[in-house]
């Protein structure tokens, strides 16, 4: 008497049926379409969703690194009127240990006008010293140069704004203040011309298109705030510790004051920007669960079309185990190759993201990412390999999983109702 001998887990005959399942014959040609069109699915969404993941958090990154290189991370007004002797206020908050810059300066509004046209724009005033510690600014001068900033009456514009009013070191530039000298008549408003030292360029085209530096003896003289500054401009080490770099300055200025810092001055645009990175995470996982359900779709048919072979096979001793471990791994292929293909796409992508957007942007005549609507002079990609890992391990579970009803459908077949007709 023979007795039946069981085979181990995923033996090398499960393997071969199973890839042999893949390779399509011509009567089993829309099947093979099928598992194509889920293997497509499956890479261009993992590829998608890596790819958008990426240039979200280079977006956010970029934006914060440029925004907060030039507005600093905490700002300290006086209340109640002028923020005058702010030098000791320096110097008490010098000793406060994770503050890499403190800079007074003056802020004000004031009306541009070149050699071609006028525009509204941000004149802030502060030292030379000060100025060269704004890496984004001193180190991103395109024309001109910083040196005697203090000593003269040139300022500092962005390259966006140069373009605009035709202008490059050398020129003058014209300033319109609203609020000039107090006569009888009332004020009037202040015109001043100044020589352009440097022109620099720090890639956001808000800044760039309407920021000026000017010395901060002059901008006091300007904006009539005589030995006054309007704030002191605070960077930190680390900005996420706010909340207690705040109450250190509070302990040290010793003076009425009202804080705020970069959380609340971009509250509402970076909420903005976390919402629509999760809503985009959500709309494209769906690219890989419609991909998944393909996977059961042509599972379905395999199965129906493999009736009798998977009959053959449990009437040879196969158990259904067997059975369903050979249409799982047949599924569970197209999701891993289908996978890491996607991954590596994505990953290919991301690094030359740029020269990607130009090659588009030659072919099609037009600019895909205008600096005017997205504030950024370049798209941007930040890889985060936890976020990949999870993209690559959601879309293998959903292809393991797509698998399983298909194969136990499989496995459940029996061999008596399947050979009954053959």
């Amino acid at each position: 008497m023979s007795t039946i001998t069981k085979t181990r887990p995923l033996a090398r005959f499960e393997w071969m049926l199973a890839l042999r399942y893949l390779r399509a014959r011509r009567k089993e040609g829309f099947i093979s379409v099928i598992a194509g069109f889920s293997f497509l699915g499956i890479t261009l969404g993992v590829a998608t969703l890596i790819i958008v993941m990426a240039v979200m958090n280079g977006f956010r990154s970029d934006l914060i690194d440029k925004i907060l290189g030039v507005n600093g991370h905490m700002m300290v007004n006086a209340l109640g009127g002028p923020f005058t002797g702010f030098d000791d206020v320096v110097k008490r908050m010098k000793g406060i240990k994770g503050l890499t810059s403190i800079t007074p300066m003056i802020e004000g509004q004031a009306l541009a006008t070149g050699r071609t046209a006028s525009t509204g724009v941000m004149v802030r005033g502060m030292r030379e010293a000060d100025l060269r510690g704004f890496d984004s600014v001193a180190k991103n001068i395109r024309q001109g140069t910083l040196d005697n900033f203090d000593s003269g009456e040139g300022v500092t514009i962005g390259s966006r704004l140069a373009t605009a009013l035709a202008l490059e070191p050398g020129k003058q530039i014209t300033l319109v203040a609203p609020r000039g000298a107090v006569t009888p008549f009332g004020t009037s408003p202040r015109i001043k011309s100044y020589n352009v030292a440097a022109v620099f360029e720090v890639g956001m085209s808000q800044f760039d298109a309407s920021l000026i530096f000017m010395p901060l003896s002059e901008a006091q003289l300007y904006f009539n705030k005589q030995n006054a500054v309007t704030a002191i401009e605070v960077m930190v080490e680390d900005p996420e510790r706010m909340d207690d770099y705040r109450a250190l300055v509070e302990h040290a200025i010793q003076k009425p004051v009202y804080i705020t810092d970069w959380r609340q001055t971009n509250k509402t645009f970076f909420g903005a920007l976390e919402v629509e990175r999760n809503v985009m995470f959500i709309i494209l996982t769906l690219i890989i669960l419609v991909a998944a359900l393909n996977i059961i779709s042509g599972l379905i048919m395999l199965v129906q079309d493999k009736s009798s072979n998977i009959a053959i096979l449990r009437t040879m001793g196969a158990t259904r185990g067997a059975i369903m471990r050979i249409f799982v791994i047949t599924g569970a292929s197209i999701g891993v190759v289908g996978t890491f293909a996607g991954m590596m796409l994505g990953l290919v992508f991301c690094w030359n993201i740029e020269s990607v957007r130009q090659f588009i942007s030659m072919l099609t005549g037009t600019e895909l990412f205008s600096p005017e609507l997205y504030y950024l002079s370049k798209m941007p990609a930040q890889i985060n390999v936890g976020e990949v890992t999870t993209v690559v391990l959601m879309a293998l579970a959903l292809s393991f999983l797509a698998t399983l009803y298909p194969s136990w459908r499989a496995a459940r077949l029996d061999p008596v109702e399947a050979l009954r007709y053959e």
